[in-house]
């Protein structure tokens, strides 16, 4: 929302009008640009993009994927600079990933007790708690309108020594990250589920295919082989009605 609406924007009042989509569709990925240091390494924000990007992938109804580079997104911000990066790739959708974590470090009332070869030494402890929320917001770029959100959690915790305190730490928010998006990558495959049977009906969105899409022939493929099956079935039925012509070898007769 601080992204689409930054500066204390309000967004516009819910509209009941259902947005219209040209099937198939083109899909832009991106991640929110973050207010907050990013520590998440560029090559486990790609993987995500992609895990994301293979969710869309095997959908009929998609044409094309795009992974759009976090370059773009953070110099247009707002609703008008998510269409103008939209219209630059071309897009009909956008699939806007964000992250959130946040780190707790609470001093363990008991110590570790490590035994070493001259003895037990007592070393003062913490506890580590990380929680990860990982969120990808499907918008139509036309409407700027919701179409539907898939969240994903994950909460994680571990015992360390002060030593180790920062080590523990980043292992801990890596394993969250990937946690997260493994959650929210199964949501969204039951979001885009829900969303196929929801305009199957009528709700949500309206849907029309593209003039030459290979959709759009559909029903004339479904015809033609339709068509095929009858003639093939009124060709069994000829041959099984057919008298049986038994051939005699009378060199067999005695």
């Amino acid at each position: 929302m601080d992204y689409l609406y930054p500066n204390g924007e309000k967004p516009p009042a819910v509209s009941d009008e259902l947005p219209s989509l040209s099937l198939p569709l083109r899909v832009g990925i991106a991640f929110v640009p973050s207010p907050y240091q990013d520590e998440i390494p560029a090559a486990e924000k790609q993987l995500l993009l992609e895990k994301v990007a293979n969710a869309f992938r095997d959908r009929p109804y998609v044409q094309a994927i795009d992974a759009i580079p976090d370059t773009y997104m953070q110099s247009a911000q707002g609703v008008i600079g998510m269409k103008q990066v939209a219209a630059l790739y071309g897009v009909d959708v956008m699939a806007l990933v964000s992250y959130d974590q946040i780190s707790f470090t609470d001093e363990k009332k008991s110590s570790l007790l490590h035994w070493t070869i001259i003895g037990a030494v007592t070393v003062k402890g913490s506890t580590n708690e990380v929680q990860t929320l990982v969120d990808t917001a499907v918008f139509d770029v036309a409407t700027t309108k919701l179409l539907f959100r898939a969240p994903g959690m994950h909460r994680s915790e571990e015992s360390s020594t002060l030593i180790d305190l920062s080590k523990d730490l980043r292992k801990l928010r890596s394993l969250g990250f990937s946690a997260a998006t493994d959650d929210m990558i199964v949501n969204l495959g039951t979001e885009l589920d829900g969303f196929r049977e929801s305009v199957a009906k009528g709700e949500r969105a309206r849907t029309e295919w593209r003039q030459g899409s290979s959709g759009g022939g559909s029903l004339a493929l479904s015809l033609l082989a339709l068509l095929t099956l009858v003639v093939l079935f009124r060709e069994w039925q000829r041959r099984r009605l057919q008298p049986s012509r038994i051939r005699i070898d009378r060199r067999s007769q005695r």
